[in-house]
């Protein structure tokens, strides 16, 4: 099943600056990856998969920013 990146985050029990400082990103960043307005790259990629023992295919990048827009209409 798919769950959102702020899902996985919140599983391993680490704040936003927390698993940003793992992954070597800006909170902003990693903020922006988990409200689907941006999307990060390979290699950051790779490091998420580690950081919370999941697959890309796993996530859902799009859930909150899906989310979001149904909340504003």
């Amino acid at each position: 099943m798919k769950m959102s990146l702020k899902s996985y985050r919140v599983n391993k029990n680490l704040t936003q600056d927390e698993a940003a400082a793992q992954l070597g990103i800006s909170r902003a960043a990693l903020a922006r990856y988990e409200t689907g307005r941006g999307f990060p790259n390979v290699p950051l990629i790779q490091k998420i998969e580690q950081l919370y023992g999941i697959s890309f295919v796993d996530i859902d990048f799009m859930h909150d920013r899906e989310s979001d827009s149904t909340e504003t209409s």
